[in-house]
């Protein structure tokens, strides 16, 4: 067994990526004209603050740049949207190459170029360095004085003829410093983005729009970006005009970046970069029955795309998609967006927003079982920024519809809705229900369930939970002996004319059907009430209200199953399918499944009901729309199932730079995935940690390491045959480990220091233990004790 955590996660080409540009015969959402190159073929850095897409080009390299708070107003009149910020471009003239490569390193966060011309091996270094706030890179030659290049970046798209996506710039060139900057119309956005370009010998010049290099024996170029943009509540609540500082100009700040990392130096910037980004991704390893592939990576999709499964792409991509989540959430910046952190669009597609009847929480979904809950703290951010104005939308909701219950200069709750941007973000109406909400809260429940912090719980959980109870319980409407949400709303559905005149619904203007007591909805309000009485039983809570919202929970019936065998999307629905599109991309009625915990074990008949359901929603859908298919299956137990939804997405959803696409890309099927696969892996909802809940015939031998449980206990496991035969628990937290797995009552169990561990053990294969804060645990099944014996 394989128990080695260091292999090397590589996505690479032997030859550069095309860059033939946009393709305006070609448009993709709302009319922007789309780029195959970039999206098929560039390759992803990025710190959270920026995301960087790379070409490879030895002829005139593209840097591609992002920073996630540059926006134009957008597809949407008012809201803001992503735009573009920089293309910088580095001018070689390269034209006959040999033993070209060009890679993403996963391990280390980096990408690498290497080519030779004309007898010279030229090579390149690109990274985001997230303590630095940079880009770098590092040109060098093995060859003394080979290096001869032009540096000119230039802002994209100045000539826009929408007054609200105008942007000015000016371009001053001083010595080795290129600075950009300017103002975008709408907001006013002021920005700001600084090229130092160091050189190691040769010499420097420069013209009032570039730098040119020539006879250098090395070259470093560092970039930095910077607005105006400054989180908080005043940038949801205030008017457009409003939002920002427009007498605030970065320049101050992004020369600081720059000053700081000039007297870093190279090397020191690389191993502060090094540093911060392997503590995270490092600690996960796993090994999916699979051996290294020495193919170009095209090249490995292209043959699993013909039939040729080879799992080491399936272990790849889960690995990339914990890179991709690295590079585009980290603490201090914006959450990863719906294109995680890069466009290269005028107007990226939806805006780049954050999207609540799904997407966003797809982004962190996998944030805490893969070990990367820090990732999520971003979004906390961002959620404290936006709650103010969650909570006036509620009190306008509850105004709306239920004026009575309006309780005026209280908590009302607090809602939000899907089309979010760092700029904006909608209330719960149109083709969305209410349950966008929970579907949040269920984040920063999970939040606190895997990290067990208790200042999180204090300060953010618990009244966040207990405020949205509020907001639902004022939603609810007596229906006999029941409470039904109205209005309701299953995300994205659409009825037809001819099922309009057989339902009590009514449709929008946009088409969308509006009903009451949808699953979507009332899936949510339980999960949401459930999750909020959990937490105050954990802080001895007596709030008069837990008292409502327990009575009410038990009047929500929340859960139905119609004559086809299937869970009921709507509750006037009888056999699947009389309202609304049957192949939906949304399944949002088994979210109660996953990500919720509504439906489980426990209810045998809800899950083989589930179960129905995904079969007859059927597979072939967009990007995103199989990871969801695919975290079901796992919940439900289905290796198999899951398994094929994920060779699905990389035969049909995937790019050669592996990438997922909607189409055009999105990045939430990518951040998805890896909770899809650690489901499969390890499951821990039940009040148990299961291992190998649903393990494919695939991954039949194999191992990970540093998965991560709720209680915050990190789990190591190997198997053979599909057989576990080895398990470690880390108890970051200690208390009480309860482990499911068949034959797991008969372990040999001891502490790291060698001492045996008694352990009580319960029924249906499952054991429980006490552990102290920072212990370590092995447990030795069968298999493994016999091999030890021979």
């Amino acid at each position: 067994m394989n128990r080695d955590a260091s292999r090397l996660y590589e996505i690479w080409e032997n030859e550069p990526a095309p860059n033939r540009g946009a393709d305006y015969e070609q448009v993709k959402s709302r009319g922007y004209p789309y780029d195959e190159d970039w999206e098929y073929h560039s390759y992803p850095i990025g710190n959270g603050y920026i995301g960087a897409n790379l070409f490879g080009r030895t002829d005139s390299e593209r840097v591609q740049i992002t920073d996630k708070t540059l926006h134009i107003e957008g597809p949407y009149p008012g809201r803001g949207g992503l735009s573009n910020f920089l293309e910088l471009y580095l001018d070689f003239d390269h034209a006959d190459t040999t033993n070209y490569r060009r890679a993403l390193n996963l391990n280390t966060a980096t990408a690498t170029v290497s080519y030779e011309s004309i007898g010279i091996c030229y090579n390149r270094e690109y990274f985001a360095s997230y303590p630095g706030r940079v880009v770098v890179i590092r040109l060098t030659a093995d060859t003394t004085g080979a290096l001869s290049l032009k540096v000119r970046p230039q802002i994209p798209y100045v000539n826009t003829k929408e007054p609200g996506d105008r942007r000015s710039v000016t371009t001053v060139v001083d010595e080795d410093l290129i600075t950009l900057s300017g103002t975008m119309a709408f907001f006013p956005c002021n920005y700001e983005a600084q090229v130092k370009v160091l050189h190691g010998g040769g010499q420097l010049s420069a013209d009032h729009e570039s730098i040119t290099v020539a006879n250098a024996d090395s070259v470093t170029i560092l970039l930095a970006t910077g607005t105006n943009y400054r989180l908080g509540p005043h940038i949801f609540l205030n008017e457009p005009d409003k939002k920002l500082d427009p007498d605030f100009y970065p320049h101050e700040e992004v020369s600081a970046i720059i000053t700081q990392a000039v007297a870093k130096g190279y090397e020191k910037i690389k191993a502060d970069h090094l540093a911060d980004y392997r503590n995270l991704f490092d600690r996960v390893a796993v090994n999916l029955n699979s051996r290294p592939s020495s193919l170009p990576t095209s090249t490995l999709l292209a043959k699993y795309q013909q039939g040729q499964r080879d799992t080491w792409l399936e272990e790849l991509m889960f690995q990339y998609g914990r890179y991709l989540l690295i590079a585009s959430s980290r603490e201090k910046s914006l959450p990863a967006n719906l294109q995680g952190t890069w466009s290269q669009y005028e107007c990226t597609p939806w805006s780049g927003g954050y999207w609540h009847n799904i997407n966003v929480q797809m982004n962190y979904w996998g944030a805490m079982s893969a070990n990367l809950a820090e990732t999520f703290e971003s979004y906390i951010a961002f959620f404290n920024a936006y709650l103010p104005k969650a909570r006036e939308y509620a009190t306008d909701i509850v105004r709306q519809n239920h004026p009575d219950l309006v309780m005026e200069g209280a908590d009302n709750g607090w809602i939000v809705g899907t089309g979010a941007n760092a700029y904006y973000i909608p209330a719960s109406r149109g083709h969305s229900g209410p349950g966008t909400g929970g579907f949040t809260s269920k984040l920063l429940m999970d939040y606190y369930l895997f990290t067990g912090d208790r200042a999180f719980l204090e300060d953010v959980a618990y009244p966040a939970m207990l405020s949205l109870s509020r907001f639902y319980s004022s939603t609810l409407v007596p229906h006999g002996d029941l409470l039904l949400v109205e209005p309701s709303a299953s995300p994205e559905q659409r009825a037809t004319e001819d099922q309009l005149h057989e339902m009590p619904g009514h449709m929008t203007e946009s088409g969308h059907y509006i009903t009451v007591g949808c699953t979507f909805d009332q899936g949510f309000v339980w999960e949401n009430f459930n999750d909020t009485l959990i937490l105050a039983r954990l802080l001895g809570k007596e709030d008069p209200f837990l008292k409502t919202i327990e009575e009410q929970m038990a009047k929500l019936d929340p859960i139905l199953i119609g004559r086809s065998g299937q869970i009921k999307e709507y509750r006037e629905e009888d056999a699947y399918s009389d309202i609304g599109d049957p192949r939906h991309r949304h399944i949002s009625h088994l979210c109660p499944l996953y990500p919720g915990t509504l439906i489980n074990a426990a209810s045998p008949d809800w899950m083989a009901a589930a179960s129905k359901t995904l079969d007859l929603r059927g597979d072939r859908t967009t990007g995103w729309a199989i990871i969801h298919r695919m975290t079901c299956r796992a919940r439900l137990k289905e290796g198999e199932q899951a398994h094929g939804l994920y060779a699905l997405l990389l035969s049909e959803k995937t790019t050669p730079n592996l990438w997922t696409l909607h189409p055009p890309f999105q990045v939430d099927a990518n951040l998805g995935l890896v909770a899809g696969v650690a489901e499969m892996l390890l499951q821990s909802h039940e009040e148990y940690i299961e291992l190998l809940p649903a393990l494919p015939e695939a991954w039949a031998n194999g191992s990970f390491k540093g998965l991560v449980a709720r209680g915050n206990f990190v789990i190591d496991a190997e198997w053979i045959d599909g057989r576990v035969t080895r398990i470690t628990v880390t108890a970051r937290n200690g208390g009480k480990c309860r482990l499911a797995y068949p034959g797991i009552g008969s372990a040999y169990v001891v502490h790291a220091d060698g001492k045996p561990v008694a352990f009580e053990e319960g029924q249906n294969d499952r054991i429980i233990f006490n552990t102290t804060k920072g212990g370590s645990y092995l447990l030795l099944l069968a298999e493994e004790i016999q091999m030890r014996r021979a």
